[in-house]
């Protein structure tokens, strides 16, 4: 059976790394359905999901939050990796390493929900035209540089890993 990969974006940067992960996977030789969360098949006919959200506000939007309370049940007994994509990498000095190290509370409680084998943290794209004015003025006081902050090869390995689990979770057919 297949993984699915979902994701909820709301400018596109957490879609590529949805994207890019069921592509990684893939070549892995793990057929993979993608979906936006608002798109999304029932979980329970996969073998695993990877599910993944912008964060705005120290949350996940809300189709993403919707969908894990609402198929909470299913994806409790299933192989569940959760990631975000926010703009910590954009972030400079003391900023950068505040949000590094801080916990969004709403995202640990989905995580607690589901208890998925693994999470991560991912930086994706700001730019201007992402944040109403007062944003834009918060985001430069607080030292945030727009640009692309993705990075793939972070974004490759943590695929691999779970491409790795997954091979090891599933035995070869004689």
């Amino acid at each position: 059976m297949p993984v699915l990969v979902l994701h909820a974006s709301e400018h596109g940067s957490t879609v590529e790394v949805a994207e890019r992960i069921a592509a990684r996977l893939v070549t892995r030789g793990i057929p993979v359905d993608v979906h936006p969360f608002d798109k999304s098949p029932t979980p329970g006919a996969y073998t695993a999901v990877v599910i993944g959200s912008a964060v705005h506000d120290g949350a996940w939007l809300p189709q993403a939050a919707d969908f894990v309370h609402r198929h909470r049940d299913a994806l409790t007994v299933l192989s569940v990796w959760m990631f975000s994509v926010g703009m910590t990498g954009a972030l400079r000095g003391p900023m950068r390493r505040l949000a590094e190290h801080t916990e969004q509370r709403a995202i640990v409680r989905l995580r607690a929900l589901i208890g998925p084998r693994g999470y991560h943290r991912f930086s994706g794209v700001i730019h201007p035209d992402h944040l109403n004015r007062t944003g834009r003025v918060l985001f430069r006081l607080f030292t945030g540089r727009y640009g692309d902050y993705r990075d793939w090869t972070a974004i490759d390995a943590w695929t691999d890993s779970i491409a790795e689990a997954l091979t090891v979770d599933t035995p070869a057919s004689q």
